[in-house]
Formats: structure tokens, sequence, C-alpha cells
């Protein structure tokens, strides 16, 4: 096996023995879309994080007041409200915004509070359809569009004009389907805030999935560190392969300032570690074996990979009604994840197609709670299913009860089961901060500094 040549390199220019992640791509028989050949990599600092960061119920109060109050998060899909009346509240702390489509069919977000005595319009966390919004107090009532249309005894408000009670708007925009809300009445624009995404994004077809299946789980850690366990697949050896060498993947790790950052890892590949590597019959058997599927024969002159990913193509336009085979073999394998800040990962592969969330619990800052989304192509010309109903677990609930995440499930049992004991470590630990890679870790850095800058108010 290779040995490490680190020395005389500055902090964060050491990389893993074997090909970079660039030259896998490139070595691939159709070539990957530019934006995964992008590299944008600069060391953040190597202090310790912090324990408090997570632990302390001033600093979680801080992030409402200065960080969730100010920032782009998405609240919905445009499924969720697809005709005139169709609403759908999103909760974040004591914060709640419903948005609901129009009578002209524009989606619009209000503030979740009567202009009357502040009771919400609509029950937390609820959806569904309402020919305006009554409140259940005293039956101060607007229209669609945010017009106080009824105010009982209004003899007795001569104060109180149409006008001077509307429904406050927010800002509210959508981006490849999701309806974005910020609680920041002085909110720059979604797009600025989206820094690359849309860019890179332009030929992915986000907007052109439904969602198939919706998991959340209540998680028993603070939503930063559950956000930090998908940030990074240097867990991949310890958690998915129980510390057994040669689960690796080529990783590369990405940070577009401000709010945007980026991995990708490679599948059916061998790892640079193993040695001697597998065979390109043994990868094959492999995925087949991980998939569930029936053994695949290697064709001539065609690595593991390029198999694999042919049969995914074929299964999945077969499955939706359309040509995949013009992907690339990374487009069609490998675990592509951009993290939106604060709270927001969206993967563009054939094979992978997740959007996760996550949120605090506003009860506590060692519980959080987890979106997890499998979105899937349209089919052309049929109309897509509405959305499914959250299939909701508690902590302890195993992710392998919603089927439609397939062999995933166990995978995610994996990821979370750490996070427990990673809380009370927090608290038992002598040494009062975490210690990050610097670039493996990179993305966790990145989510930290931008939550302080936030909290310090210089977001």
């Amino acid at each position: 096996m290779s040995e490490r040549q680190d020395e005389g390199l500055a902090p964060g220019e050491a990389r893993e023995i074997g090909p970079s992640l660039r030259e896998q791509l490139l070595a691939d028989p159709t070539p990957p879309p530019a934006a995964l050949l992008d590299e944008s990599y600069e060391f953040l600092g190597d202090e310790d994080i912090p324990y408090t960061n997570y632990t302390s119920r001033e600093y979680a109060a801080a992030e409402y007041d200065r960080m969730w109050s100010k920032v782009w998060q998405w609240a919905c899909h445009v499924d969720h409200v697809p005709e005139a009346g169709d609403y759908y509240v999103y909760d974040i702390g004591d914060m709640s915004a419903i948005v609901v489509r129009t009578n002209d069919g524009e989606i619009k977000a209000y503030y979740n509070a009567c202009m009357h005595r502040g009771t919400q319009l609509k029950p937390h966390d609820s959806c569904g359809w309402s020919k305006d919004f009554r409140c259940p107090f005293h039956g101060w009532t607007w229209s669609l569009e945010g017009q106080l249309v009824d105010l009982p005894q209004r003899w007795d408000f001569p104060h109180v004009t149409d006008e001077s009670h509307r429904l406050p708007e927010m800002p509210v925009d959508v981006w490849g389907g999701f309806v974005f809300v910020n609680f920041d009445q002085d909110a720059g624009p979604l797009k600025d805030y989206l820094g690359v995404m849309p860019d890179h994004w332009a030929d992915w077809d986000l907007e052109d999935r439904y969602i198939d299946t919706h998991v959340r789980k209540r998680l028993p850690c603070n939503w930063k560190a559950a956000a930090e366990a998908f940030l990074e697949a240097y867990h991949v050896r310890e958690t998915h392969a129980t510390g057994k060498l040669g689960d690796e993947v080529t990783t590369a790790y990405d940070v577009f300032e401000p709010n945007v950052s980026r991995f990708i890892h490679t599948t059916a590949l061998n790892s640079p570690l193993l040695d001697p590597p597998r065979t390109e019959e043994q990868l094959l058997a492999r995925m087949a074996q991980r998939r569930g599927t029936e053994p695949l024969e290697l064709e001539e002159g065609m690595r593991a990979r390029d198999v694999y990913a042919k049969y995914i193509q074929e299964t999945m336009s077969e499955a939706y009604k359309q040509d995949f085979s013009h992907l690339s073999q990374a487009m069609t394998l490998d675990s592509i994840e951009y993290f939106l800040f604060p709270n927001a990962f969206f993967f563009p592969g054939l094979q992978l197609p997740m959007v996760y969330r996550f949120r605090p619990d506003p009860t506590t800052p060692d519980a959080s709670y987890f979106d997890l989304l499998m979105m899937r192509p349209r089919i052309p010309g049929e109309e897509s299913p509405d959305p499914p109903d959250v299939i909701e677990l508690d902590v302890d609930d195993s992710y392998t009860v919603a089927e439609g995440l397939g062999g995933l499930g166990r995978v995610y049992d994996q990821d979370t089961a750490n996070m427990a004991a990673q809380t009370r470590g927090f608290k038992a630990s002598l040494k009062r901060g975490q210690t990050l890679g610097n670039y493996q870790e990179v993305r966790a850095r990145h989510l930290q500094r931008r939550v302080s800058e936030y909290v310090s108010g210089k977001g």
C-alpha cells in the first residue's frame, strides 16, 4: 500500500492516496456535467468547535432570534399547494408561516397570526384547503389574498381599516419545485441566497420530480449535529462498514460561499486503500448484492461501474417511461449532495434522489427533526401522485418501516445510531469542543461558521 506523503503541505492541502474525484469522473465513458468538475475548497481553520454550540439553551435562543428569523428555508413543495385555497403551515421554533395558493394561482406566505389578538389562523404543522382564513377565536376573516373581508361588530373598531389590518406577507419564492419562505421583511432575493445552485442545477430538472416518500424522524441530538452527520463521508468505514477497510469511497468536498457546500463520492469503484483491490467482477457482484438484485454479467470492455450504471438507467427508464441513457455514470450512481445553509440538502442523482431538512426541537437543544424526501421523475404525459402522508418516526423507530426507502432504511438507521451517544458525550467530555478534519469535515466547519456569524450579528 502506498504511504502518505503529507510533509510540507499547508493545512487543508493533504488528500487521500489514489486518484482524485476529478480524475475518477473524467475516466468515465460518459463525461460528467461541468458543474461536478468545479472545485472550491478553502482551509477554514482548525480550532475546536465548542460543545456549547450544541447544548446551550442560550445559543439555541440566539439562533432563533438572529438566524432562523432571517434565512431562506424551504417550507413545502409546490405539489402541496396545487390549487387555489390549498395551504401548508411551516413552523420553525415559535415562528409559523402559512403558504397558500391564491385565487389567481400565485403562491403567497403569511405570518400565521390573527391581526386581532394574535391567535394562529391555522393549526401547527397542518395543511389542507380553505376558502379563506377565519380566526377560530372571534371570527375575523381574511381572503386568500390577505384582505380583511369580515370583522364582526365592526362598529367597535373605528381605528381598523381593511388596509391597516391586511395579513402581512412574508418573502416567498420557488426554486426547483420547493417553496421557500423568509421571516425577515428585509430579506434579499432567494436567487442571490442560492448562490451557485441555479447554475449548477440548470439541467438537472429538480422541478420535474415528485415526492414519492416523506419520512420525518425525531432525532436525539441538536439539529446541527444531525446535519453534520450527513455532511461528510469520513464516517463510512466505521458506521456503515463496521470498521472494515475497503468500503471507503473517493470523495471531494467543496464550499461555495456564502451558503452552499457540496460533496461527491463515488460508487462502484475501488477504494484506494484496499490492497489487493477488488476485481471488476467482485465490484459488480457487490453492487448487485447491495441492491438486492440478481447477479449482473460483466460485459466485455466495460467496468463494473459502467455495467451497473447502464442497469440503473434501463431500470429507471422502464419505471418512469423516459430515456436516462444520456446520463453520466456520476449522475446515475454517485452520491452528489448539495447543502444549502442552514438546513437543506438536495441530491441530483438518478439512483439517490433525496432531499433532507433538519429543524430544531423548540423544547430542547438536545433534539431535532429530520425530514427525508425521496424524489422521483415525473412520468411524461401523466399526472403525478399527490404528496404522500408523512411517515412519523420517533427516536427509537426504524427507518425500515418506510418501504419507499428500500435498502436505504438500514443505512439511515446506522447514520442515526450514534446521535444519542454523541449528545451525552458533548456533556461528559473533559475536552470542551470537537476537533474537525481540515478537508473531510470542512462542510461541518462551514455550517458552524455561518451559524456563528448570524448569532454574532454578522450574518
